[in-house]
């Protein structure tokens, strides 16, 4: 729970989406380096560049590497996290696509090419952050014929399975809109878990799910695991059980490549520190036991001192309706030097931010241990990391550990890059601000208050504020999500107004924060509904955390100071007392702290049921309304650099370099042929 996703502020070009044609964007350099790659449906695929690479030794550019090739080698497993039909899917439909003989300039032959490059993308058959599942534009029929023209040999037939049968199985799941429409549910009086489509769990009823982890659970215990984290919750002979995810049980194909490279990346570590914290990792792999992945976090929080860095493993979880079971991703990146001493100022004063804070004292740290930040460059993205990924981590998440040894907060800032360069003259900021003095300010201080935003709420945001003694980390169960990211983002919002940015030289002068105040109320009341389709409510945590925080300050903080106000038959925000605002976004703070403080799951649902899930129709018609003309898409991801390794003749490594050369498609086609170990269906 403690990602930081782009938004459409952020990207500044994040727009309505598009049609459901396949579309070729044409290649557009910035400073000789070509970001856009792809454009189809809602989705913009860039490229991201990793400045400094060249400049690390041969150990440090050996070790990133071998912790890509782990990064890599997870793919598989998020697909079937995320339905137990994507792998089956994913592969029936490459097959046709690598071995179809007809005309592929055929409508039905695109439409099976676009549907095939969102699954791809989105890591399976439900939208990557709209949570629905995809509507095919080719018929049963056209499926039906393709699949049967391909040789068996090439299709993921089940052992014993016809190819009839799984032109059978499968085309229900990819046709019929009633089953499985929803990958993730995560709000309603139903069952979450019967109504979401995901793989975490099988044949249990969200009852048994919660009585299952209840019993446990001991409430004194104060340094508890993540109770199911890393497995699958099922119902076999009438007993509930897990099926842990480790060497040896579940998605054992894919942990045992993975602990192969993270083997070889620990023979080339940095230092001893680095060194074990990939031995504990590659332990809890093998044995699945939590302790032992607390084990692991607690090394790696401490590991300051390697410029190399990672995230391999299963850590967020967003995806699943209760919060509990994470999806599985990777980070590898190595330390901006430069930029990293702007975080560093933050850190050191977590301290005074804490004491500072207006929430209240009892939920307050009395002693902030082991914030660290730093700003770094992304070398390679794996899992639910890619081709979306984060612009912000801050781990780990346990609760006992973060408040005991601290945590890590980074922010990812060749992506921040990339996506600043690719979004020049997107046309948003015109459209949609209210004046010429909105638009200048976003332009002088946009960039550098996100940036700001992003340090704040990962390192402080995150790292601020304790539970108190004996409140279950998982209270508040589907609306956990929602309220640790607003609460991250009040944190951040309320202190990048503060003079002390100023004084610390973290912003120009007292009012660039302005421009934050002004994006984040136009995002979270207009702009993110680009993503949302005409009807429906908001869905994804992020965008109802920000909703909720906007329509809040709306509804409370009064016309006097923020309003929606039209010009020209159009509405736009109008921001009129900042001040009052940044008051505003501190009362709702103290109330979302003292909410996941105590627990108080009511006061959850109420808050992100009130102001973060529905969404005004005539609004969000108006919006969309206005986006379409600026054909700007709403979702962009990344295709990762191509790593180059040169070795001796004795097999030793002798150079490491990067390749920027290859297409989205190329990439996902080569990924499933080089990273494909699991078997199509993981029982």
């Amino acid at each position: 729970m403690r990602k930081l996703m782009i938004t459409l502020s952020t990207a500044a070009a994040l727009l309505s989406a598009c049609s459901g044609n396949v579309q070729k964007q044409e290649e557009v350099a910035n400073d000789d380096f070509t970001y856009q790659v792809e454009k189809f449906a809602d989705l913009e695929v860039l490229r991201y560049q990793v400045p400094g690479f060249e400049e690390l030794s041969l150990q440090q550019r050996t070790l990133l590497y071998y912790l890509s090739q782990a990064a890599l080698e997870g793919r598989d497993i998020l697909f079937d996290q995320n339905c137990k039909y994507n792998l089956q899917i994913r592969r029936t439909l490459e097959a046709i696509y690598e071995n179809y003989e007809g005309d592929r300039n055929d409508e039905q032959f695109r439409a099976l090419e676009l549907y095939l490059k969102r699954v791809w993308f989105s890591n399976g058959i439900h939208h990557h952050y709209a949570e629905d599942k995809f509507k095919p534009g080719f018929s049963a029929d056209f499926f039906a014929q393709c699949v049967s023209a391909v040789k068996p040999e090439a299709l993921p037939l089940k052992e014993g399975q016809s190819v009839q049968q799984l032109i059978a199985e499968l085309t229900p799941v990819i046709q019929d809109s009633t089953i499985m429409s929803k990958r993730t549910v995560q709000s309603g009086d139903g069952d979450l878990i019967l109504a979401s489509a995901n793989n975490y769990y099988d044949g249990v009823t969200q009852a048994e799910v919660e009585a299952f982890y209840a019993a446990m659970k001991d409430p004194k215990d104060e340094k508890p695991v993540m109770y199911g984290l890393n497995s699958r919750l099922v119902k076999e002979n009438g007993v509930v059980k897990e099926k842990v995810w480790k060497v040896g049980g579940l998605y054992t194909e894919a942990l045992e490549r993975i602990v192969g490279w993270l083997e070889k990346a620990a023979s080339v570590a940095e230092n001893d520190a680095q060194k074990a914290v990939i031995e504990t990792l590659i332990e809890y792999y093998r044995t699945g036991d939590l302790k032992k992945f607390d084990d692991y976090a607690m090394l790696w929080v401490y590991d300051l001192d390697s410029r190399i860095d990672f995230v391999n493993g299963f850590t967020e979880s967003y995806g699943d309706p209760l919060g509990m079971k994470a999806s599985w991703e990777s980070v590898v990146n190595f330390k901006n030097i430069e930029a990293t001493k702007r975080t560093e100022v933050i850190s050191d004063n977590a301290q005074w931010f804490e004491d500072n804070s207006p929430v209240a004292k009892e939920f307050k740290k009395e002693k902030v241990k082991g914030v660290s930040a730093k700003v770094i460059t992304v070398a390679m993205l794996g899992g639910d990391c890619y081709p979306a990924t984060p612009i912000g981590i801050n781990l780990p998440n346990s609760n006992w550990i973060r408040a005991a040894y601290g945590s890590k907060s980074v922010t990812i800032e060749n992506i921040t890059e990339a996506y600043d360069r690719a979004s020049a003259g997107g046309g948003q900021t015109k459209e949609f601000a209210w004046s010429d003095v909105e638009v200048n300010m976003l332009k002088e201080y946009g960039f550098v208050t996100d940036n700001l935003h992003t340090d704040l709420h990962e390192c402080l945001g995150h790292g601020s504020g304790k539970l108190l003694p004996g409140v279950d980390p998982d209270a508040l169960r589907s609306y956990g999500s929602t309220v640790e990211e607003a609460r991250a983002d009040l944190f951040a919002l309320y202190y990048v107004a503060d003079k002390k940015m100023v004084e610390l030289n973290l912003l120009p002068n007292e009012d660039a924060y302005k421009a934050e105040y002004y994006k984040y109320m136009m995002n979270g009341l207009m702009t993110q509904l680009t993503r949302v389709e005409l009807g429906n409510n908001v869905e994804e945590a992020h965008m109802r955390n920000r909703q909720l925080i906007a329509r809040w300050a709306l509804e409370n903080a009064g016309k006097e100071c923020v309003e929606l106000a039209k010009k020209d038959g159009k509405t736009y925000v109008v921001i009129h007392d900042y001040d009052k605002l940044r008051e505003a976004f501190g009362q709702l703070l103290t109330e979302v702290q003292r909410i996941k403080s105590t627990g108080d799951y009511e006061a959850a649902k109420q808050l992100v049921e009130s102001y973060g899930v529905k969404v005004d129709a005539d609004l969000h018609k108006e919006i969309l309304d206005r986006f379409a003309p600026l054909n700007i898409v709403p979702y962009r991801g990344f295709v990762n650099p191509r790593y180059v390794v040169t070795t001796d003749d004795a097999g030793s490594i002798t150079d490491v370099q990067l390749d920027y050369t290859e297409g989205y498609v190329e990439q996902m086609m080569r990924y499933s042929k080089e990273y494909s170990s699991l078997p199509s269906v993981n029982n």
